[in-house]
């Protein structure tokens, strides 16, 4: 991805459009021509920009990344005690829901490039690693036993209520209660 240099504001109305279209249409059903008129530039401007559409996807999921992560680490950091920082990603996801109601970007993306290679997908894939990674690093912090184990059963409980988001359920609060119950057994004092 040609991001070593900044975006210019063409770049950064191109971003948009191309985040509004991918996440509400669908990234295959997305062209270049339809995110260019959207952005008000020209595709050679695009081009000049990101050199590739493989390569604007990129860009979309990477600021959606960084501001997903942002969000996470303002509800960890907020928890009162290091056993609600490992659900806080959950608390996260109540927030972050409320504007981003078609679901999770990153699992929509690796449904449509399911090719390991593609820029897109290493950073979706890699989005949902450091997730895990972030429940392993605050159940050990916090004391839980197995904070692997921990960490893999509360990314598929994430997972799940990110999965479900846009049926008429509610599986987030179901999720978050079932969480908070497994850290408690996994801190709970040996006997």
């Amino acid at each position: 991805m040609q991001e070593a240099r900044p975006l210019t504001p063409a770049g950064r109305r191109i971003v948009a459009a191309a985040e509004e279209l991918f996440y509400d249409r669908g990234i295959t059903a997305v062209g270049v021509d339809l995110i260019a008129e959207h952005s008000g530039v020209t595709k050679r401007t695009l081009y000049n920009q990101f050199g590739s559409k493989d390569h604007l996807v990129a860009a979309y999921l990477t600021g959606r990344d960084q501001r997903w992560r942002s969000v996470v680490r303002a509800a960890v950091d907020a928890g009162d005690t290091p056993v609600e920082a490992v659900t806080a990603p959950f608390e996260a996801l109540r927030t972050w829901r409320e504007t981003n109601t078609r679901g999770c970007a990153f699992i929509n993306a690796l449904a449509e490039l399911p090719d390991p290679a593609h820029p897109a997908h290493l950073i979706a894939a890699n989005q949902k690693l450091w997730l895990l990674n972030l429940f392993k690093e605050l159940a050990v912090a916090a004391g839980c036993a197995h904070p692997a184990t921990l960490a893999t059963q509360l990314l598929v409980l994430h997972e799940g209520a990110l999965a479900t988001q846009p049926l008429p359920l509610d599986t987030l609060a179901e999720s978050t209660a079932l969480a908070r119950a497994l850290v408690r057994a996994g801190t709970s004092p040996r006997r």
